[in-house]
C-alpha cells in the first residue's frame, strides 16, 4: 500500500510562508531590518539602502528604523524569527514587522494588535510610536510605506 506524499514541514514555504512585499519601499525596509538584525543597527549596507531611497534626508528615517528595531527587541518576550538577507520569502514575524511599520500611522489599532502578537505581550507603546514616526518621516520624504 502506498502512502500519499506528506508535505515537508521543513520546506521553505513552511518556514517562510509569505512572499516578499510587492511594494519596493516595504522590500527595502525588510532588507534593512534583516541587515540590522544580522549585522547590528549600524550596518553600512542598511544605511546605503536608505541613502539610495531617501537621498540627503535619509538620516531621520534610518535613525527611526534603528530605534524601532532596538525598542522591539527590548520589549519582546519571544524570539522574533527573521530570514537571511537574501531570502526570497518572509517569515510570519517579518510580515508583521512590515505591516506594523506600514500601518502604524494610518491604522494604529491594527498595528498595535500585530505588534502585541509579534512581541508576545508586554508594553508596545514605544515601538508603536516609533513605527508611526518612521512612517511619517518616510512620507515627508515622499516614500511612505503603504498598507
Amino acid at each position: 500500500m502506498e502512502h500519499a506524499a506528506q508535505p515537508r514541514t521543513d520546506a521553505p514555504t513552511a518556514t517562510l510562508p509569505f512572499p516578499l512585499p510587492d511594494d519596493a519601499m516595504q522590500r527595502m525596509v525588510l532588507v534593512a531590518v534583516r541587515r540590522m538584525a544580522a549585522h547590528g543597527i549600524r550596518d553600512a549596507h542598511a544605511a546605503m539602502l536608505f541613502l539610495t531611497a531617501f537621498g540627503a534626508g535619509f538620516r531621520q528615517p534610518l535613525v527611526l528604523l534603528r530605534a524601532f528595531v532596538v525598542e522591539l527587541a527590548g520589549v519582546s518576550r519571544r524570539t522574533i524569527k527573521l530570514a537571511p538577507c537574501c531570502a526570497l520569502r518572509m517569515t510570519r514575524d517579518e510580515a508583521r514587522i512590515v505591516g506594523v511599520l506600514a500601518a502604524a500611522a494610518s491604522s494604529p489599532a491594527c498595528a498595535a494588535r500585530h505588534l502585541r502578537e509579534l512581541a508576545g505581550g508586554g508594553c508596545i507603546g514605544h515601538p508603536l510610536s516609533t513605527a508611526a514616526a518612521f512612517n511619517d518621516a518616510a512620507a515627508n520624504l515622499g516614500r511612505p510605506l503603504v498598507i
